[in-house]
């Protein structure tokens, strides 16, 4: 007896085929699913850099914002004294000051031409000082007096050229470095005091190998000497705005000096009156007077003979 049941059942190989077919067909779908969860991770991974990067970039932004490059009054890397008010210690301040004709009360002499009875231009005196220099103290402790009366009577032209020729030598702190950029501070928000903030550093100058002021120190000075924006100076001085244009002028300053014969800086101090290096006595203020005057002469006289017509032959009749 037989039976129809009307359907007809696949042969094995159709079965076979059709498994594999499906097999196929699920093996592309998965693919295809990894691919999308890869695109969408990769999409995802992508973002999240962006994101980060750009956090990033505005939190660089944000402590930046504010700070100058450079310093606003610097030029050719130093800054002009536009008041000398309170940058001779007071008596007694200064304990082991080497004695000199200056410190002792002689009135120095204002420079000046001697033999014409007309004033000179004013002379132009670049003093580039490494805040850690003993040699820079020894200078400035010796000259500060008659330094004043110079500019005080317009005869001298004076500016600082902070520069860090000793970092190395604080224990790691780059004292010299961070009290140049610390002047460069003060020059630049309080101005009428930078001749004074630049007498504290020397007359009070920590000794070699000593970890020297802290930040925080160095903007209680500036703010002592009567700094006009005590809170715009701290911030400058405690975030470093001008450590590295401290760098950079310290750097400049060793490959070549401006308006020199071919000079660089090869340690500090280095004085030029009329862009000619001092090569005397630290602690003799009268040997560096004389030297002033000496210059001084020079250039005026220079000028004259420049400014004087040459003399022309008049033909006999």
């Amino acid at each position: 007896m037989s039976h129809d049941s009307g359907e007809s059942t696949p042969a094995a190989p159709d079965r076979r085929e059709a498994v594999r077919e499906k097999a196929q067909l699920v093996h592309v779908r998965q693919s295809r699913a990894r691919v999308a969860r890869r695109v969408g991770l990769s999409v995802l991974a992508a973002g999240a850099v962006a994101a980060v990067a750009a956090v990033v970039v505005w939190s660089v932004m944000s402590t930046m914002g504010g700070r100058d490059l450079a310093p606003r009054t610097v030029t050719a890397d130093g800054f002009a004294i536009t008041s000398v008010t309170g940058a001779v210690p007071e008596s007694g301040a200064v304990m082991d000051a080497a004695p000199s004709p200056t410190t002792e009360g002689t009135a120095a002499p204002t420079p000046e031409p001697t033999e014409t009875g007309e004033a000179s231009a004013p002379v132009d005196i670049r003093v580039y000082v490494d805040y850690l220099s003993p040699g820079a103290r020894e200078w400035h402790l010796a000259n500060v007096e008659q330094l004043t009366t110079w500019v005080d009577e317009g005869a001298a032209t004076l500016s600082y050229h902070p520069v860090s020729m000793l970092t190395a030598k604080s224990n790691g702190t780059k004292y010299s470095l961070r009290a140049a950029a610390a002047s460069a501070c003060v020059a630049t928000h309080a101005p009428d005091v930078f001749f004074a903030y630049n007498s504290e550093l020397l007359s009070r100058q920590p000794a070699i190998d000593s970890d020297g002021f802290s930040d925080g120190e160095l903007a209680d000075i500036a703010q002592a000497i009567g700094a006009a924006d005590p809170k715009k100076v701290r911030s400058c001085i405690e975030d470093g705005d001008f450590v590295e244009w401290a760098k950079d002028a310290t750097e400049r300053a060793i490959e070549s000096i401006p308006d020199t014969d071919g000079l660089a800086l090869t340690g500090t101090p280095m004085i030029l009156v009329n862009g000619q290096p001092y090569m005397g006595a630290l602690t003799d203020a009268a040997e560096f007077s004389q030297f002033v005057l000496t210059n001084a002469s020079d250039a005026f006289y220079k000028e004259q003979a420049e400014q004087s017509p040459t003399p022309t032959v008049t033909p006999t009749p």
